[in-house]
């Protein structure tokens, strides 16, 4: 039996795995949790919506199939003449590997900003700005430091914008329970582009800006951190602003497993690969997700959850058919449509083509959930991770 090892179980890894068990072929997942983590639905953790235990579920829970064996390591390299992944407790040769590594954060060369800013990556990290904002509002009542109540979060794209949408419902609720008034936080959210969520409609961008502005965030477009100290961000204006929280979501690149390992990478460390998914280096190896350099139209494929699924049943049927010696077949991306939650009852986004906006889009938004738990497992996932769809 051909030995298949997935590196990672992200959205793409998992996919794979589920691909590959509905083969019937036995492969390997190695990834540095026990958990698989819903990393699109992270900024309802960190607003408070739900506790970050939500958003995670055990692999073993996910493939119950005997052809599947989870181990927990960190992988830290790749060796292809040896055709073994590396992790730190052991080594996992291969005869076909799926790397879905997902990616790390991009801080542009911008000093301080990856040692004094939190990021939203992982149930982990969203555990840790739920706690640490409560902190800072604990520490303004002893004090009275108001930069305690000020958060300014780094990026209005996807994630940017869902998290200062639920940040900014959650912070009534929090204000009542530290008896502070609720005029006084402040939710800054600045980007160097001129314009928030540049994968939407101009018209959805206006929209969704005039949402979260009545709401409270003050948005601010055309501003480039140039520096950050602990508690404070030095904009290009020479503006320095004091907060107590801050948080940065203005990138990705992929890991950097990839290039280090000699792979054909792009200028964001991602590996080339080609129709089917196989690195252009080796096709033995293939790439998904925010790992993978796929070109569809003259451009570069977006680091999205739904096109790294898609990657991922791909790659699964691909490796599946390369064991089996029959024809692999190409990859052809199908973005359906893109969602932003605006907090915890509106939303703005387009839809197999249709634009959307307010509560229609925040259900449209909930039933992706569904749409992906089915994936990974039927109605038992939707039973089982049902607290995720609580709208309070």
């Amino acid at each position: 039996m051909a030995r298949v090892v997935i590196a990672g179980a992200g959205y793409g890894g998992v996919v794979a795995g589920k691909r590959l068990e509905q083969a019937g072929q036995t492969f390997t997942m190695v990834n540095k949790h026990s958990y698989h983590q819903f990393i699109t639905w992270l900024h309802e953790a960190a607003g408070g919506r739900h506790s970050a235990d939500d958003y995670k579920i055990e692999i073993t829970k996910i493939f119950r199939d005997p052809t599947c064996v989870v181990i927990k390591d960190v992988i830290i390299g790749l060796d292809r003449t040896a055709s073994e992944i590396r992790g730190r407790r052991n080594s996992y040769p291969y005869d076909y590997a799926i790397i879905a590594l997902g990616s790390a954060p991009e801080f542009f060369g911008i000093p301080g900003l990856a040692e004094y800013s939190l990021q939203l990556r992982s149930v982990e990290t969203a555990r840790q700005i739920h706690a640490h904002i409560e902190s800072e509002f604990t520490a303004y009542k002893t004090d009275g430091d108001r930069s305690h109540l000020r958060v300014v979060i780094g990026g209005a794209g996807l994630t940017g914008i869902e998290f200062a949408g639920e940040l900014i419902d959650w912070l009534p609720d929090l204000c009542s329970r530290n008896d502070i008034d609720p005029g006084l936080p402040e939710v800054q959210n600045l980007e160097a582009a001129p314009t928030i969520l540049p994968v939407l409609p101009e018209h959805l961008r206006l929209k969704a800006r005039s949402v979260l502005e009545k709401k409270g965030v003050r948005i601010r477009t055309g501003e480039k951190i140039v520096k950050v100290d602990r508690h404070t961000v030095h904009l290009e204006s020479g503006e320095a602003i004091a907060a107590g929280t801050i948080v940065w979501t203005g990138g990705v690149k992929a890991h950097p497993l990839l290039s280090v390992a000699g792979f054909t990478c792009d200028r964001r460390g991602r590996a080339q690969v080609n129709d089917f998914l196989q690195s252009i280096d080796d096709e033995r190896v293939f790439v998904v997700g925010d790992c993978a350099a796929f070109t569809a139209e003259g451009k570069p494929l977006p680091p999205t959850a739904q096109l790294a699924a898609q990657m991922g049943e791909m790659a699964g049927a691909n490796v599946a058919a390369a064991i089996r010696d029959e024809p692999l077949q190409a990859f052809h991306p199908k973005i359906r449509g893109t969602l932003a939650s605006l907090g915890r009852t509106a939303g703005v986004g387009v839809v197999v083509g249709v634009p959307t906006s307010g509560v229609l889009a925040s259900m449209a938004k909930e039933l992706t959930k569904v749409k992906y738990l089915i994936q990974l497992g039927g109605l038992r996932m939707i039973s089982r991770n049902k607290r995720a769809f609580a709208r309070e």
